[in-house]
């Protein structure tokens, strides 16, 4: 692998292969990286085709680098400035509680066993 490279450099790398789980970008001739499908973009990626193809000159961020495996991890989304998000999308929605009516004691409903016990004692002896 090439000495100059480093984690955390910027450089820029050709397209070299797309497959459904991301891209091979060659940052010079000896060297080769892989872009993983979740670094291509800032949001979701479903098709990986619709933002890389062979031959694209595209900007890449070393983000590890695997001496033993021959591996490198590139990310185009970390060359890119991320998208303002409106705050109002990133707060949870609060639901309102059900307002609770409260009804006289005579009212059918749960009762505690001390006030049906003398009730079902009554039944059971009749």
């Amino acid at each position: 692998m090439s000495e100059k490279i480093e984690v955390g450099s910027v450089i820029t790398g050709k397209v070299t292969g797309v497959q459904p789980y991301g891209a091979f970008v060659a940052l010079d001739e000896n060297t080769q990286g892989l872009v993983h499908i979740s670094e291509v973009t800032h949001g979701f990626v479903k098709d990986i085709n619709e933002f890389l193809k062979v031959g694209d000159e595209v900007s890449v961020k070393v983000l590890s680098i695997d001496e033993e495996a021959g591996k490198i991890g590139l990310s185009i989304r970390a060359t890119e400035e991320a998208p303002a998000v409106e705050a109002k999308a990133k707060k949870p929605r609060k639901r309102q509680a059900a307002p609770v009516k409260v009804e006289n004691d005579t009212a059918q409903g749960f009762n505690t066993l001390k006030d049906k016990l003398q009730e079902w004692i009554n039944q059971s002896q009749a």
